[in-house]
């Protein structure tokens, strides 16, 4: 029975048999703690309105059930308002469902592997836009142009995706089904092609919604959502990687917080955080079991949560914005905790995500080790990439939020 004390969840995530050096999951399903789905469900009214704020209290405290995981994660990432009805929100998926398909249907036309169950890994077309002669490639299944840049920019991303899908979570069961691997491959590529500033390298994001959300359009606007917050992450110039503002934050913070070490890292000539770049951009994926990386992200976002987010994403003037909370003010009974600490301040900057606090927390708990023992950058990586398998998720997230108190007092007073 799930409702037994402490119930492991890995058996919602299967790992095969043969990966036996994946690390152990620490999130186990407690009782009166977990959000359940008899709880989840006793939290809409009877028209749909759900109870936000007895929710976030819930996943703070013992995170989400995983038979009913996907469907919370489309709240807590803004795809839809809790202040809605049943028959809003079902109008609001459809009509989502028919986008995506109109847009994956223009990326079939301009290449058939799109929605065909396969995917690529090798290259179709040159930088110059002609055909890189795949011999791998059916007739059938090759782009067919001329194409402008747009198009030349997109097909050349296509098997730089598919290399990134092979390599995702490959220790677990799901994704020995090409057709899973595909539906995957598919998502990215779509939106490779409405987001043409970010290319690719988004896979280890991406997964979980394919594994929590059966209908590949709804876990295309799950991750859609999620991109919106982390979208700057993967934006790269000339001249910049997107993360590095992220990277900038953190060595601020740590600067503050712990002196000492933003020193000791500035010495060894770590002061851009590069060796903690990972962690920023695929938000701890590596660091975690698949499950535990799973707890860590929706405690995070119930902690971040605004009750503006949906009306933030939805487009000025359209019906479903019209009817949102924009405008009112907010109820912090309805806001996460680390939203409602950001409220507190007065500023016009926007807040710090808390993604930096959770990096800060983790370097600053091995403060002692990496002053005393790391000679070089090789020996600080190293010394992080010891700790996978070995963090807490709900500790984490604790220290997170200490640190951010401490963090707002001390820059309070310089």
């Amino acid at each position: 029975m799930w409702g037994a004390p402490g119930e492991a969840a890995d058996s919602y995530y299967t790992v095969r048999p043969e990966c036996t050096d994946v690390p152990r999951t620490r999130f186990k399903i407690k009782p009166g703690k977990t959000l359940s789905a008899r709880r989840w469900q006793a939290a809409f009214s009877p028209d749909g309105h759900l109870d936000i704020g007895k929710t976030l209290r819930r996943i703070q405290h013992g995170g989400i059930h995983p038979s009913i995981r996907g469907e919370v994660w489309e709240f807590l990432l803004g795809c839809y308002d809790p202040e809605s009805a049943f028959d809003e929100r079902d109008q609001i998926r459809q009509h989502r469902r028919v986008q995506y398909a109109r847009w994956k249907n223009e990326c079939r036309e301009l290449f058939p592997v799109i929605g065909s169950g396969k995917y690529i890994t090798a290259p179709v077309i040159t930088d110059d836009g002609t055909d890189a002669n795949n011999a791998d490639m059916e007739n059938t299944l090759l782009p067919r142009g001329p194409f402008d840049k747009k198009v030349i920019q997109w097909l050349l991303t296509l098997h730089q995706i598919g290399l990134d899908v092979i390599r995702t979570d490959r220790t677990l069961v799901f994704y020995e089904k090409q057709e899973n691997l595909s539906k995957l491959w598919n998502i990215l590529s779509v939106y490779s092609w409405i987001d043409t500033d970010v290319g690719y390298g988004m896979s280890d994001l991406c997964s979980p919604m394919i594994i929590l959300l059966e209908d590949e359009a709804d876990a295309f606007w799950c991750f859609e959502h999620l991109m919106r917050r982390l979208r700057g992450n993967f934006r790269c110039t000339e001249n910049s990687v997107g993360v590095e503002t992220q990277l900038g934050y953190l060595a601020a913070v740590t600067q503050v917080i712990d002196p000492k070490l933003h020193h000791h890292f500035e010495t060894l000539g770590g002061g851009n955080y590069v060796f903690a770049f990972r962690m920023l951009m695929v938000l701890f994926r590596r660091e975690f079991s698949f499950c535990d990386s799973l707890y860590l992200w929706e405690m995070m976002w119930a902690l971040e949560y605004d009750p503006d987010l949906f009306s933030l994403y939805e487009e000025p003037g359209s019906k479903t914005a019209e009817g949102s909370n924009k405008g009112k003010p907010k109820s912090t009974r309805r806001c996460g905790k680390y939203e409602r600490e950001n409220m507190k301040i007065k500023s016009s900057d926007a807040p710090l995500p808390i993604s930096v606090f959770l990096v800060a927390s983790v370097l600053k708990d091995r403060s002692s080790k990496l002053l005393h023992e790391a000679r070089g950058l090789d020996d600080v990586v190293k010394i992080l990439n010891d700790m996978t398998g070995n963090l807490d998720a709900k500790k984490a997230c604790i220290g997170a939020l200490k640190l951010h108190k401490k963090y707002l007092k001390k820059a309070k007073k310089t």
